[in-house]
């Protein structure tokens, strides 16, 4: 099997198992986390450290939420159990200046939480780990759209970076942002971040006195809230059709 093949065929692996990746990375990371406190090697950088980790695992979020809020249906979505979806070739708002936001967002909200080792050297490791085990999806995503799509997405692509976003204004996108999309598909990202730091908080506080006693922390609170707001649009989303827009 020729290069080119294999790259695909292991991208196309990886982009079904995707969703499992964050169980290595929250798996790792806490072990590291863990260790330095334990070691007594962390640093003291109080909570306005986690607030800057927390912008930037929101910052990622948000550009998640830009570009599947402008996205017709069956483009940018969660298609693990169907492999690659693509109805139509998305090349407005923040497709007009990178070629994967997702996965640019993906790898934010991620460095977010591993930013919260405070190691250096995790930070380098996990960069690379991502780029490699990404960089076959994106490699597979790509053959798929070019097979389907052709000349329309290779004058598309041909100017566009692949990860880290043109600096200029994007272009309009070409439909409205849908909220509804949004509640529907990216309602698990707030409470999945604070669940994290939630996590890191309560195995820190663990190892440091050796024993964990509750306390309504900013962590507990985020945790909280996000996790209602997730159950309700969850139920909501299950039970009626509130959240559904033809179209989106």
């Amino acid at each position: 099997m020729a290069l080119i093949e294999e790259l695909e065929e292991q991208g196309n692996v990886l982009f079904k198992f995707r969703s499992y990746i964050p169980i290595f990375f929250l798996a790792s990371g806490l072990g590291v986390y863990a260790y330095k406190i334990y070691d007594m090697s962390y640093p003291d950088l109080g909570f306005n450290y986690w607030l800057i980790c927390l912008a930037v695992g929101l910052l990622g979020l948000l550009v998640r939420i830009y570009a599947v809020g402008h996205t017709p249906a069956n483009t940018s979505g969660r298609n693990t159990s169907e492999g690659q979806v693509a109805d139509e070739l998305n090349q407005t708002g923040i497709y007009s200046i990178v070629r994967h936001p997702l996965y640019l967002g993906n790898f934010l909200m991620w460095l977010g939480v591993a930013m919260l080792t405070a190691d250096l050297w995790y930070l380098v490791a996990f960069t690379f780990t991502y780029w490699v085990y990404y960089e076959r999806i994106m490699f597979a995503e790509e053959a798929f759209l070019r097979r389907k799509f052709g000349e329309p997405y290779l004058k598309w692509a041909s100017d566009k970076p692949a990860f880290i976003p043109k600096l200029q204004s994007p272009v309009k996108p070409k439909y409205p942002f849908s909220i509804k999309k949004i509640l529907k598909k990216e309602k698990n990202g707030v409470a999945a971040m604070f669940g994290l730091f939630y996590i890191f908080d309560i195995v820190g506080e663990y190892i440091k006195w050796g024993e964990y006693t509750f306390k309504p922390t900013f962590w507990f609170w985020g945790f909280a809230v996000s996790t209602i707001l997730y159950l309700i649009l969850k139920f909501i989303k299950r039970s009626t059709n509130l959240l559904e827009e033809e179209g989106r």
